[in-house]
């Protein structure tokens, strides 16, 4: 007998959740099918008593809050449902396991700590019983050692609620230092061969007093149960056993233990094992992707767990982008593992996770914290012989231009627009002149001298739908066009020096929300887009007709659906020798294309924290080599990917990020508050 609050007594009706009438009639159920002996009575009188609980539970816990009443109700109901045959109570003692260890757990009240404490260790002796009575299919079993691990105080039981349904989704961690969510994709997999060592015990580890009912499992455990390579696991899983589980016990250790579990009691055999070496891959490390520390799977799985500390850095430590940490290929070879380092804005310094400075963030004048100078559009103004000049704009309609080179604007801000300014694009002419051009969402297009800060001619405009790209093309004949998008579907090429349309592309109407032009050649350029419904278009502007292809060669079909990509930014990126688009989607993928075959040369894969709406930059660094930077509107994190060696970096800004640009060895941010810049290469 264990301590139990009296059915009969007032405090019920101070506890939620549950009704002493409630609890009194499933003990009356429960007593029914306790009284019966096997055969089909047996199971039938088990059907009245489960529905009872199942809409019980409704109470005890309600998105993952569990109600005080808990405490009061379930030592009634373990000690009545621990007297049934252990063949038919597996589903309950997964349940309990899954109150047990839900996201909110409320105090014990002190009157009730006695009774639920021995509740808890009557629990893990019946659970380990129904286990071992009869083989269970191989989900419940592993539940089920979970479960008895929770009633036995140790934190690995917490994995219950993170474990759903492993065959059909990626595994989700949080990290111990940080709190930080990493997600692996496609984490469970039927490893051939062991995905790491077999983790250690304490020396000496904590052993259990006589009474707990592990013992009986390492009688259970054979050596041979998972084949050749995997038997230091199932010693582990023995020794834990043999030791019983208490909180000191490592939890990769208790997991070889539940891995072990399933390959020797779980049915059907063939499945059985296969998930138990699933299981074992979570004996391994993970590396969060936001503090870059190394820690267990196991800690991972739990929130607060007792003893938690990084590791050092593991070759083998899974990251983000669904694979071990060393994995990384050229781009060539089409997918790139983020072997990714972490740096973090500390005022106006960049910082490594460990410390180390990468370089200072130039602020913009006015663009300062507080300021209204929030900046949605942005383009590089480089002249031949004079400062380089970043422009930006956004709500106000006001244009700004600033020094590249120290930030400090350069004219006083250029007003003309009655609305928000969404693009922007620089126009070298073939005279030498370069001029800026701006587009805002009531269509009005503006063009500007920007040495001089004046504008060429009286923005017009008033189209509908306004201006959501532009860029610049160059044709073999020596003009130089501005090309405008609109979200209705009209890519137009106009003339800067008469302000005349003189082409249109896109035939089919489509969409369109991001646009760029790829130089294909000396004084040519190719223009592509991305529409609503993230198919990506490629034109060739020195075409009269825009339903002949010219030297456009649209992008791989079936490279596109492979990877499921629906792209919603388009931006050049300068490849020696090639002509190179990169595109990327609200997941975070981004992929590299060579337009002369419209085959995929690279991908950065999606990883944690990066979906949304993308912004895209590239750049060339000393030696030629190319960088890309991404993001995703609003958000406050960076990507900066190489694609010849595969390396990443991530970056926090304390800013809303609305738009990227390069010049040189910088990268320019635009941001809900202005304008930054900070190098793309670390000091």
């Amino acid at each position: 007998m264990i301590p139990k609050l009296p059915l009969h007594s007032p405090r019920w009706r101070e506890l939620d959740g549950v009704k002493a009438d409630e609890v009194e009639v499933l003990l009356e159920q429960l007593a029914a099918a306790a009284a019966l002996e096997g055969g089909a009575a047996a199971a039938g009188s088990g059907e009245a008593w489960r529905q009872t609980w199942t809409s019980l539970t409704g109470g005890l816990m309600d998105d993952g809050v569990v109600a005080d009443g808990a405490y009061a109700a379930l030592p009634h109901l373990v000690e009545a449902v621990a007297a049934l045959p252990p063949g038919q109570t597996a589903d309950f003692w997964v349940d309990l396991g899954c109150i047990v260890t839900a996201d909110h757990l409320p105090p014990v009240p002190a009157d009730l700590e006695a009774g639920f404490g021995a509740a808890l260790r009557l629990a893990e002796r019946a659970a380990a019983r129904s286990l071992l009575a009869a083989g269970v299919p191989a989900q419940v079993c592993a539940r089920l050692v979970l479960s008895c691990a929770a009633f036995a105080g140790h934190h690995t039981g917490e994995a219950l609620n993170r474990l759903l349904d492993p065959r059909e989704s990626g595994l989700l961690l949080v990290c111990p230092g940080c709190g930080s969510d990493t997600e692996i994709p496609g984490f469970f997999a039927d490893p051939a061969r062991p995905p790491s060592r077999a983790p250690g015990l304490p020396d000496p580890a904590p052993v259990r007093q006589t009474g707990h009912p592990w013992g009986e499992f390492a009688a259970a455990l054979r050596e041979d149960a998972l084949g050749e390579g995997w038997e230091p696991f199932l010693r582990v899983a023995r020794d834990v056993a043999v030791a019983g589980v208490s909180p000191g016990i490592p939890g990769q250790a208790v997991l070889c233990l539940v891995a072990g579990m399933v390959a020797v009691r779980g049915t059907p055999q063939g499945a059985a094992e296969e998930f138990a070496r699933q299981l074992m891959a979570l004996t391994g490390h993970f590396r969060c992707w936001d503090c870059e520390r190394t820690w267990t799977i196991a800690d991972g799985l739990a929130e607060n767990p007792h003893g938690a500390r990084p590791a050092r850095h593991r070759a083998d430590a899974w990251t983000d982008s669904g694979g071990p940490a060393t994995t990384t290929e050229s781009a060539a070879a089409g997918r790139t593992g983020e072997a990714a380092t972490r740096f973090r804005q500390d005022g106006n310094a960049v910082l490594a996770a460990d410390g180390t400075p990468w370089g200072r963030i130039s602020v913009f004048s006015e663009s300062a914290p507080g300021s209204s100078g929030g900046v949605d559009a942005l383009a590089v103004v480089s002249r031949p012989g004079r400062p380089t000049l970043v422009a930006g704009a956004g709500a106000s309609g006001v244009v700004r231009l600033w020094d590249a080179a120290d930030g400090r604007l350069v004219h006083d801000p250029l007003p003309g627009h009655p609305d928000r300014v969404r693009s922007m694009t620089s126009l070298p002419l073939p005279d030498g002149r370069v001029l800026l051009a701006s587009g805002d969402d009531a269509g009005t297009i503006a063009l500007w001298d920007p040495a001089t800060g004046r504008p060429l001619r009286e923005p017009a405009g008033d189209r509908p739908g306004g201006v959501t790209g532009m860029c610049t093309a160059t044709v073999p004949d020596g003009r130089t066009l501005l090309v405008t998008a609109t979200p209705r579907g009209a890519v137009r090429l106009w003339d800067p020096d008469t302000g005349e349309c003189v082409g249109r592309l896109n035939p089919y109407g489509s969409p369109i929300q991001s646009i760029a032009a790829v130089p294909i050649a000396a004084g040519h350029t190719l223009i592509a887009a991305s529409d609503t419904a993230g198919r990506v278009h490629v034109w060739d502007p020195a075409v009269d007709d825009p339903w002949e292809r010219g030297a456009a060669v649209q992008l791989s079909a079936p490279a596109l659906a492979g990877a499921d990509h629906r792209v919603a930014a388009v931006a050049a990126a300068p490849a020696p020798g090639r002509a190179v688009l990169a595109t990327g989607d609200n997941r975070g993928t981004v992929i590299l294309w060579d337009l002369a075959t419209g085959a995929p040369i690279g991908e950065l894969p999606y990883s944690t924290g990066t979906a949304g709406l993308p912004v895209i930059t590239a750049g060339t660094l000393h030696g030629g080599r190319t960088v890309l930077v991404t993001g995703t509107r609003h958000g406050h994190r960076l990507r900066r990917w190489e694609p010849a060696t595969g390396a990443v970096e991530h970056l926090a800004l304390d800013v809303a990020l609305t738009c990227l640009a390069t010049t040189g060895p910088d990268l320019i941010v635009g941001h809900d508050r202005g304008v930054l810049a900070l190098p793309l290469t670390g000091q």
